[in-house]
């Protein structure tokens, strides 16, 4: 089958114009705060609509079907695209000079990894400031799944694409047009982010600290305002309580969401992921504030003034670093890896969990533990009954054996690229601990790492190979290994 490329580069085509379009909102906040780089950022809007226009120019007499094929190489190339595309502003407003430092904050935003390798954020301009949360808010959700919204102007179906985009092992849908599901989950996201940009403003935070906030949790990205991060407010538990609150909604699955909104909370209730996830937080959160509050070797309060009490403290830092992790936000309040040696290996393990599947999280996500964990369980029945036919079930429906099957390859290619990635970056000089963490972290697109890359620091130091390699493991990750790895086969380009 012939691949259809005119569709491939006017879909491009498209993807920029609305990147170009967000630089233009970033342009317009620079204007507004007069702070130095409005016309960089302009220029890059200019540059990126006008090529994205001439794109669908060239290939508007294209053939309106996506194939399974195209929607690899679009959800991939697209993603790689924006991000070439979404580091000019950087480049010339002069905010992050370099070729490679520009690309690797802007996949790490698109990613919503929120890996950072400027030193000063407080340096940069407002309108800089506001474009890398927009990276941000906008990988958060799905570039794709932004543009299956629009596509149907164009008379294009998006089926493909959004298969490809959310490979996961989810398969709910509000709603039988895929169009109108993506609308839906934009929907539920603008209202969330309003919500939270709102409640920030009524606690403290200056508006457009509010916003950033606001595009950086709903996405589970991590990008702040501020070089403390979330730390900044350690004196006011609301903003942080807030935050948590707006994480825990991000990592859960947008469906839910819209079921509890209907009315259906019964549903949500019943739910065997939201189950796990929501106890999983319970149980770690209590897990950890215990060994904050008996054992950490540098007490909570020398970072944290206690504004409620030593045991607020010590339970609302361990809640917010407990989210941020499993949720792959990663925001930060303190530095995890100096409380003691057991939490330091126990939020490192939180790396590998990731969020619910239908969420803006990374990582691995609960479903599939749950999954593998179902299995793995119901594999000392099968051996003790060898003939019995014993199927793994998730919310009283029988799981098909090609998705336990697809779930337990994803584990172990998911484990395999770690172990390549911390290699590799141990081969590019780093040590134990940062190369495992920063592999870990870029894979799971959680954002702060252990060793040199602890959430106190941030991946500048990285040789810039390194910052390739992770900013590919960002990407991975992010589109869940199988839609980025298999364009990389020499199968998948033979013509069929």
């Amino acid at each position: 089958m012939r691949l259809n490329s005119r569709i491939i580069f006017h879909i491009m085509g498209l993807l920029l114009l609305c990147n170009g379009g967000f630089m233009l909102i970033a342009a317009l906040v620079s204007l507004f705060y007069n702070d130095g780089a409005t016309l960089g950022i302009s220029l890059a809007s200019i540059t990126t609509m006008f090529t994205g226009v001439s794109l669908m120019y060239v290939t508007r007499n294209h053939k309106k079907e996506v194939q399974r094929k195209e929607g690899y190489i679009i959800v991939t190339f697209g993603w790689i695209v924006m991000s070439l595309s979404g580091m000019l502003p950087y480049l010339f407003s002069g905010a992050i000079p370099g070729v490679t430092n520009a690309f690797f904050e802007t996949i790490s935003g698109y990613t919503t990894t929120g890996a950072s390798i400027v030193d000063d954020i407080e340096a940069l301009p407002q309108g800089i400031l506001l474009w890398r949360s927009l990276t941000h808010w906008i990988g958060g959700m799905g570039i794709i799944v932004l543009a299956i919204a629009i596509l149907p102007l164009l008379g294009i179906g998006g089926m493909q694409l959004f298969a490809a985009e959310a490979p996961g092992p989810s398969a709910d849908k509000l709603h039988p047009r895929i169009t109108d599901t993506a609308k839906r989950l934009w929907l539920i996201y603008v209202g969330y982010t309003a919500a939270e940009t709102i409640l920030l403003r009524i606690a403290g935070m200056s508006f457009f600290d509010a916003v950033n906030h606001a595009l950086a949790t709903l996405s589970t990205g991590g990008f702040s305002t501020k070089n403390a991060s979330l730390a900044y407010w350690n004196d006011n538990p609301a903003v942080q309580y807030i935050v948590i609150l707006f994480m825990f909604l991000a990592g859960a699955n947008f469906v839910l969401s819209y079921f509890a909104f209907k009315g259906k909370v019964q549903r949500v209730i019943k739910d065997e992921e939201f189950k796990f996830y929501a106890g999983s937080i319970v149980l770690f959160t209590a897990l950890a504030a215990c060994m904050i509050y008996f054992q950490a070797e540098v007490p909570v309060s020398d970072y944290h003034p206690m504004v409620l009490g030593y045991g607020e403290s010590a339970f609302r830092h361990a809640l917010f670093q407990v989210l941020t992790v499993i949720t792959t936000t990663g925001f930060v309040t303190a530095d995890f890896t100096s409380w003691t040696p057991f939490l330091t290996i126990f939020f490192f393990g939180l790396f590998f969990l990731g969020g619910s599947a239908g969420s803006t999280s990374g990582g691995i996500k609960v479903m599939r533990h749950l999954l593998i964990i179902k299995n793995g369980l119901l594999e000392f029945k099968r051996t003790l009954h060898p003939n019995a036919i014993i199927p793994v079930r998730y919310n009283n429906k029988t799981v098909k054996e090609e998705i336990v099957y697809n779930i337990i390859a994803f584990f172990v290619l998911y484990m395999l690229l770690f172990i390549i990635g911390a290699l590799v970056l141990g081969l590019l000089g780093l040590d134990f601990a940062s190369a495992i963490g920063g592999a870990a972290s870029s894979l799971g697109n959680v954002g702060p790492a252990l060793g040199s890359l602890n959430p106190l620091s941030n991946f500048n130091g990285l040789p810039d190979a390194g910052k390739w390699w992770c900013g590919f493991l960002m990407l991975a990750g992010r589109l869940e290994l199988f839609t980025v790895l298999i364009v990389m086969t020499p199968y998948f380009w033979k013509r069929t």
